[in-house]
C-alpha cells in the first residue's frame, strides 16, 4: 500500500471506523477535556519516541485540531539517544508513512546510561524528559506531550506500593520544576493499551519498542536483569483479571477515592502530615 493511502486509511480509522473513534479518538479527547490539558494558543511539542504509544498520540493530535474548536499548535519532537541507523530509519519512515511532520535532535543518553547499574531505565527517563523539555522550550513550546496511557497509569501507582513502598499516582498533567512556565500533559491517560495495540495490528504498522542496549541484553537473555518490576506487576495485574475483571479499573478508581480520614500520613509540597497532628 501507498504511503498516502495507509496515512488516508489510519486517519479514516480514528475518523469513523469503531472501536477505533470510540476507544481511542473519543477517549482521547474526552481526557482533553476532563483534565483541561490544553488551552487555547498553547503550543505543544508532541513527544514521539518512535513507539506505538507516541505515534497514536501524534496522529490523535492531528485529528484533535483538525476540528478546530480553538487554535493550538503543535511540534512533533523525537530525540534520538543514540538509535542504531535501522531505528532511526523505522522511525522517519513511519513518521513520512503516517504524514507527522517530526524535528528529530540527538543525544547520547544511551551512552550515558549504558554502564549504570542501578535503575537505568529511571534515569534515562529523567535524562529524556530533561532534554525534552529544554528542546521543547526552546521552539517555543510551553508544554510537552508524552504517551503514557492508562495500563502506564495503573501499572505505576501499584508498582509504587509494592516495590516503593508509597502511594503515588501518575498525575494527568503536572508544572516543570526546572523548566519554569512548562508543563507536561498526558492526554492518552484514558486509553487501554489492549486498544493501541489492536490498532497497530489492524493497519499492519511496526514500531519501535525500547531500543536502548540495556533492552536489547535483556531481551536475548543477557541483561542484568531478567524481568522488570514494570512487566512483574503487569502480569500480576493480568493474573488478578482472571478473577476479577474489574481489578484494573478498581485500582484506576481508586486515585479519584483517597480517603484522607483514615491515611496513617501523607505529604503535601513536601511536608509530611501524620494523622495524629488532628487526631
Amino acid at each position: 500500500m501507498e504511503a498516502q493511502d495507509k496515512r488516508a486509511e489510519v486517519e479514516l480509522a480514528l475518523r469513523k471506523k469503531r472501536p477505533f473513534k470510540d476507544r481511542l479518538f473519543n477517549r482521547f479527547a474526552r481526557a482533553v477535556v476532563e483534565y483541561d490539558l490544553i488551552q487555547p494558543n498553547d503550543r505543544i511539542a508532541v513527544c514521539i519516541s518512535g513507539g506505538k504509544d507516541s505515534m497514536l498520540m501524534a496522529k490523535l493530535f492531528q485529528e484533535l485540531q483538525r476540528h478546530r474548536k480553538f487554535p493550538f499548535e503543535l511540534v512533533f519532537l523525537v530525540m534520538d539517544p543514540g538509535y542504531n541507523p535501522a531505528n532511526r530509519r523505522l522511525i522517519e519512515e513511519n513518521a513520512a508513512m503516517l504524514g507527522v511532520p517530526i524535528e528529530v535532535f540527538a543525544s547520547d543518553i544511551f551512552g550515558s546510561v549504558e554502564h549504570v547499574e542501578k535503575s537505568p531505565c529511571y534515569l534515562c527517563a529523567r535524562m529524556r524528559r530533561g532534554h525534552l523539555y529544554k528542546e521543547a522550550q526552546a521552539r517555543g513550546c510551553n508544554k510537552i506531550a508524552l504517551g503514557h496511557h492508562f495500563d502506564d497509569v495503573i501499572e505505576t501507582t501499584l508498582m509504587g506500593m509494592l516495590w516503593g513502598g508509597q502511594v503515588q499516582t501518575m498525575p494527568p498533567k503536572l508544572r516543570s520544576t526546572n523548566f519554569p512556565g512548562m508543563e507536561l500533559i498526558r492526554p492518552m491517560y484514558q486509553i487501554r493499551e489492549d486498544d493501541i495495540k489492536a490498532w497497530r495490528d489492524h493497519h499492519g504498522l511496526r514500531f519501535l519498542q525500547c531500543a536502548c542496549l540495556f533492552t536489547e541484553q535483556t531481551a536475548a537473555g543477557t541483561g542484568r536483569e531478567a524481568d522488570s518490576k514494570r512487566l512483574e506487576t503487569k502480569r500480576l495485574i493480568r493474573t488478578l483479571h482472571k478473577t476479577n475483571p474489574r481489578v484494573e479499573q478498581n485500582i484506576f478508581r481508586s486515585m479519584y477515592n483517597v480517603s484522607l480520614d483514615t491515611v496513617i500520613a501523607y505529604k503535601k509540597d513536601g511536608v509530611t502530615h501524620h494523622f495524629l497532628d488532628t487526631y
